[in-house]
Order: structure tokens, then sequence, then C-alpha cells
């Protein structure tokens, strides 16, 4: 009996550059996701490969092109929904082009970080992206780069590497909201952030490790300088790395005699658990603290009142990363470059003028 490819289990690249009506070597080339071919070459292709149901042959592939077809994630912590959107981003792109991605969580913790670029390096991945823990230490990244392995950074960029870099404006974004607060007449305004130091104080931006984070800290501290507040770097909480750490935090500075009258969340779980404290010590929102919160998580949209965000744009982090990522495995670019990506605030009903 005549068995036709589509009920064929190994259904070969022959059989699909036949469909096709192209050349061997050029199915390859679209099917291993390397070298150069036309768009109508690609789609007739990607075409062929659906209906025939091909399925690569990986080990094949890799000795082949020399690849796993695999690229290697590392984010801080997939609960947060910045980084879950990020991924999105980056796992997209990825199977537009042919790759699988394999994500570790960091916690945040360097070792665990180092552990998992170790791992991922003896899985032989084909480039990495990572949003590092510790820019302070990058001493695994830069023997990452050394294997031959490009290396994208993700939300957090390093001075001491010279690879493709995808950040956001956040000291730009930092600078706006805080001189909406001061305009408003707020002038004891707190920022939170995940971010720690050993003794849970801070005391200089240099404290802290994220850049993202010490960005939007150093454009707080830089328009409360130039409106003559003196002191802010008191107001500047380190320390939610939970909700319970959050709560405390923000329950002690709201009991306090000197309370902030606006918060600036660093990130939307820190938010929502100071949204909870407000409802819990009846505080109102923005009329006793106004509260504004980097990511736009969609609970900011539907609680009352909604909050005020500043949106990132973070799935195009994820795809931008990707995307110069599969650049670099594709031999494109020279000389490493750093995308800049512009926020946006979003203003909703959660901030008003400072109480009398």
């Amino acid at each position: 009996m005549d068995q036709s490819p589509t009920a064929n289990t190994s259904v070969t690249v022959a059989d699909v550059a036949h469909k096709a009506g192209v050349s061997k070597a050029t199915a390859a080339r679209v099917l291993g996701g390397y070298g150069t071919v036309s768009d109508r070459a690609r789609e007739a292709v990607t075409a062929a490969a659906r209906a025939l149901d091909y399925r690569p042959n990986e080990l094949a592939r890799s000795m082949t092109t020399g690849r796993s077809g695999t690229i290697g994630v590392v984010v801080g912590d997939i609960e947060n929904p910045f980084f879950s959107l990020a991924m999105r981003g980056i796992t997209d792109v990825a199977r537009q082009t042919g790759f699988t991605v394999v994500l570790i969580n960091s916690g945040e913790e360097i070792d665990t970080e180092k552990a998992a670029i170790r791992t991922l390096l003896a899985k032989r991945v084909d480039g990495l992206i990572v949003s590092p823990a510790k820019e302070s230490d990058v001493g695994h990244l830069k023997e990452a780069t050394r294997s031959g392995r490009p290396l994208v950074l993700l939300d957090r960029g390093s001075d001491a590497l010279d690879v493709d870099t995808v950040i956001a404006d956040d000291r730009h974004a930092a600078e706006g909201i805080t001189c909406r607060l001061i305009a408003l007449g707020h002038r004891r305004i707190a920022y939170l952030t995940a971010c720690d130091t050993p003794d849970h104080r801070f005391r200089t931006p240099a404290d802290i490790n994220t850049g993202s984070v010490r960005r939007r800290i150093e454009g707080f501290l830089g328009v409360c300088r130039d409106a003559d507040l003196s002191g802010m770097e008191d107001w500047v909480h380190v320390g939610a790395v939970t909700p319970e750490h959050t709560r405390r935090i923000v329950t002690a500075m709201l009991e306090s005699s000197q309370r902030p009258t606006a918060i600036i969340a660093s990130d939307s779980v820190i938010g929502l658990e100071v949204f909870k404290v407000c409802r819990q010590l009846g505080l109102g929102i923005p009329n006793d603290l106004s509260l504004v919160s980097f990511h736009d998580a969609d609970w900011t949209s539907v609680t009352t009142p909604p909050v005020t965000v500043v949106r990132q744009p973070v799935y195009r982090l994820g795809e931008t990363a990707a995307r110069l990522l599969v650049d670099r495995l594709n031999g494109k670019g020279a000389q490493a470059s750093r995308v800049v990506l512009q926020t946006e605030v979003i203003e909703r009903a959660s901030v008003t003028e400072a109480p009398a």
C-alpha cells in the first residue's frame, strides 16, 4: 500500500522541499533557522512543513548545523507579571524563528543564576538571554560569552559586558512621576523596592545592584534634589522581597507619625500589597495616600480607584531581546547594541494633591 508523506511519521527535509518547490538546501535553511532565503521561499517551506506535519530530527539538525535549536533564558522572578509578559515576547519570536526556549528562574539569587548559566551551557544552548540578578557580579556571564554563545541582557544592563542590551527608560519615567507628585504638593514621598542591602537600609543608589531599579531611584532622588527636598534617601525603602515583608514595611510607614503622602511602588507585586495595607488600615487612596506603581498589571485598572502606573513596554523588551539574539545567531550585527524603549505614564485615579 502506498503511503503518502502526510501519513508518514518520518517526513524528511527532501519531502518538504519537493512540496514547496525549492531545493533541499533552501528547505534546510528555513527549517534550521540559519542562512538567508527569500520571503517567498520561507513562506512556501513553512506552509509545506505545516501541511506535511514535519517534525525535525533535533539530533540530526544539531550535527549538521552545530546548533541545538535552543535559547536559554534566566530571569529573576517568573511569578512577577513583568517577567511573565517579557517571556511571552521571547517565546513568540523563538517559535517564529524555529527555536525552543529553556527557562530558568533565578529568584534574584546570584548563586542560583550562576548555576543556571552552567546548566544551560552544559545543555549546549545556542545563545542566552539573561536578566542579571547582580550587575556587579557578571564573571559567569563573561565566561558564557567566551564560550562563543551570544548573550543579550534583558531589562538590566552592565557596563562590564560588551553585549546586546535591551532596557526601558526607567530613569526618565521615575523623574516624570516624581515631578508630578511634587507639583501636587507631596513632600513625603516614599519609594519602595524589593532590592535589598545587607542591613536592609538604603544609603546611596550604589547600594542597588539591579540597574533598572537603580536608574529609577537616581531619577527620583535627582528630581527631589532639584526641588530642594533634603534627606530623601531616608524615604527609599528596600527589602520588599515577599508580600509579607512588603506588608510589614508599608504598615510601619503608614503607622508612623511622619507617614508618606505618596508611595512609588517599584513593581506591581509591591503596589498590590500597598493597596491592600491601605484598605486594612482604613486609609483612602488617593485622599490619604497617593499611589503610583511601575508596570501596568491587569489588577491596576480594575481596583477602586484604578491605579496610576508607569506602563513599560514589557512584551517589546522580550521580543526585542529575542530578535537581537536570533540576529546574532544568524551572523548579523557587528558592534553590541543598546536599545532603550520608552515608557508611558497611565494617569488613573490613585494620585491627587497632598493632604493639607
